[in-house]
This record gives structure tokens, sequence and C-alpha cells, in this order.
């Protein structure tokens, strides 16, 4: 599994870029929105990747994030929801967009996404609406990528990190925090939301958190 790549870009098109690692070029598809972000010939670039495997088709698709990487795959285990419409749904929304639709089932603003009739975009609401806090913990974190050699290919690991504090979920306040203001919601409001919830789940961890929050933010009625 290639989980990561670094190296030089040989060229870009609407769809794709070819990056050269040590000689070797990888096409790599992304959204139209990461395409536009990354340089030009002979600038470096560094995705994480996720590899489609099919009985006639090997397909790398490459991402700036890890979050974003795992929407990428979340929003694949929808039904009617291929890589191509995941990378429509991301191209326009952005990982933070997603996040927001689908913690405030915001179906929508989903079906603004390029080939996304109404039906997919509340199947993906409703199904992805249990699974979306622990996604935006990873980017209430900061999963971002680390720096590397700029011809290095590598496979990333998820290493767990020790606690930062004795309390027993004093960090994951703060990441449930920054993943609620993340969303939008008024630092006022997503403290006291995070306070109750961290008073009622001592041990929770940030995406329990986040999602009891969630629960206490909805509207009522």
């Amino acid at each position: 599994m290639i989980g990561r790549i670094a190296g030089q870009i040989v060229y870009k098109t609407l769809d794709h870029v070819l990056i050269d690692v040590r000689g070797v070029g990888y096409v790599v598809f992304c959204s139209d929105r990461v395409l536009a972000g990354l340089g030009g010939p002979g600038d470096m670039a560094a995705l994480f990747t996720d590899l489609l495997v099919r009985e006639d088709l090997l397909q790398l698709y490459g991402f700036p994030t890890l979050v974003e990487k795992e929407w990428f795959r979340l929003l694949m285990s929808v039904q009617g929801v291929g890589a191509k419409a995941s990378l429509a749904i991301l191209g326009t929304l952005g990982p933070d967009g997603v996040s927001r639709a689908i913690a405030l089932g915001d179906w929508g603003t989903v079906k603004a996404a390029r080939g996304i009739g109404p039906k997919t975009a509340q199947r993906v609401v409703n199904e992805l609406k249990d699974k979306a806090p622990t996604v935006m913990a990873m980017g209430a974190a900061g999963a971002a990528p680390t720096e590397a050699g700029p011809t290095e290919l590598v496979e990333t690991i998820a290493v767990p990190k020790a606690p930062a504090s004795p309390r027993p979920n004093a960090s994951a306040q703060a990441e449930a925090l920054s993943a609620l203001g993340n969303l939008g919601y008024a630092p006022g409001e997503a403290a006291s939301a995070v306070a109750e919830a961290a008073g009622a789940e001592p041990d929770a961890d940030t995406a329990g958190l986040i999602r009891a929050a969630l629960r206490l933010l909805a509207p009522k009625g």
C-alpha cells in the first residue's frame, strides 16, 4: 500500500498530476481544488495517497492532509458514492465543509457537488453522521502532512500518541473545542457544550466529546 508520496511534479492535467519519485512517475488523481493548490512542472509536491484496487484498475488518489484522505475513504463507503463522486464532494466543499454539512445534517450543501443528486446527498449525511466526529477529531488534533525529503516515498502508519496531560480528557476537550469552532459554532456555546459533555462523560475521547456536544447543540423541537 502506498500511503504517501513526495517528489517533483512533471505535469498536471484536469484530474491528475504526475509526480516523479526517484525516477519513477506516479499518476495521482486529485480533486480540482487540490490540483489548484499544487505548483507547476518542476515544483515539489507531497500528498497522502489512497490506492484503489480493482480487477482491471490500479489508481492512486492524492490528498494534502490525512483528514481529507479519511473523508475520501468514508465517502466511498456510502452506497452509490465512488471515487469520482467523493473527489467531487471534497473538491466543492473541502474537508471542513464536509464536516460541517454532515454535522448539521445539511444535505443540500452536499448536493451542490457536481454529479451528486438529492438522494445520494441525503445518504451521505445519514450514513456518515455517526462517523463524522472521529474524522473531525483528527482535524482538531492537527493531522497534517509532516515534512519529508523531496523524493521520499513512504507508507503512513498511525501511531497512538501518549496522553499529554494527567487529566483524562483535557486534550480531548481542547480538540473538541477546535473542531466545533471549525464548524462555525461560537466559542461560548461550543465551550459550554463541551464542558457539559465532559462532565457527563469524564473519560470520553475527542470523538466522543464532539458527538455528545453536537447532540447538545442540535436545535430542539
